[in-house]
């Protein structure tokens, strides 16, 4: 007759007992108590004051506790701003993509679009920077393409946002940083007398990056190649596209001496 008692009183004690071992987490959070608007403040707040660390940490908070909701939603997307801003440029682009798919006919979005660009651009910024210190065999520009293409999906499907003159402007740096990357190849690949790879490469640059700053360049790669070769007309063709559109480049006319003949000397 006394075992029911002793039932309740063992329920109470192991109801007693967990809450005890979860009090103290609950209330040494900072967020404990507050309500989803005072989170997403003081996480506003932090991260007016470059505090990102912090306002990162409560932008998680107000999404773990408060996943639905205005807060929420804003969350979402100034926490991959924070992430830009403290460096996490890869937490940034997965947080501004996951952005785009829950919201896509968000009024922002466009500029979630436009920060998945933003973190992709430093990333191939790093690799540009790097990219002489190693071979180009050890080397991807995965990360200046995929700035690329992000930043051109922001222009074909928001072609009237207010992102979209910055974003054309670093798709020109990017697609320069892409033809350099190239001309880094078939220099690497022409110092260790791999001629047709280099002329290959060069003749790929001219193919895919018309107007580029390499062009000169690939052009003169080409026409050392051939000859190294032995085949002077493919050479003398480069030559004469060099000399049409680049007559007073410096390799063109350092390219123009050497192939003088002794005999045209003489006269």
């Amino acid at each position: 007759m006394r075992f029911p008692g002793f039932l309740k009183l063992l329920l109470l004690s192991t109801a007693l007992f967990l809450g005890a071992c979860a009090a103290p987490g609950d209330v040494d959070d900072e967020t404990y108590g507050l309500s989803a608007a005072e989170i997403y403040q003081e996480a506003r707040r932090q991260l007016k004051n470059n505090e990102l660390s912090g306002a990162i940490d409560y932008y998680e908070k107000l999404e773990s506790r408060f996943p639905y909701g205005t807060y929420a939603e804003r969350a979402r997307l100034e926490v991959a701003y924070a992430y830009y801003k403290s460096g996490q440029t890869e937490s940034a682009i997965i947080a501004a993509d996951r952005f785009i798919k829950l919201y896509p006919n968000h009024p922002n979005v466009d500029y979630a679009y436009y920060l998945r660009g933003l973190a992709s651009f430093d990333s191939s910024v790093s690799f540009m920077d790097r990219l002489f210190d190693q071979e180009p065999s050890e080397r991807d520009p995965k990360s200046i393409r995929r700035a690329f293409r992000y930043f051109s999906e922001l222009v074909q499907r928001f072609p009237k946002s207010r992102y979209v003159p910055d974003a054309i402007k670093r798709m020109k740096e990017l697609r320069e940083n892409l033809a350099r990357y190239e001309l880094h190849v078939a220099n690497y690949y022409a110092e260790r007398s791999a001629y047709l790879a280099a002329a290959n490469r060069a003749k790929y640059i001219i193919e895919n990056y018309q107007g580029s700053r390499a062009i000169p360049e690939a052009l003169a790669i080409m026409v050392t190649a051939y000859r190294k070769m032995g085949m002077p007309q493919l050479a003398d063709d480069a030559l004469r596209v060099l000399e049409l559109n680049y007559p007073k480049h410096e390799l063109t006319l350092k390219l123009r001496q050497t192939s003088a003949k002794p005999t045209d000397k003489k006269k």
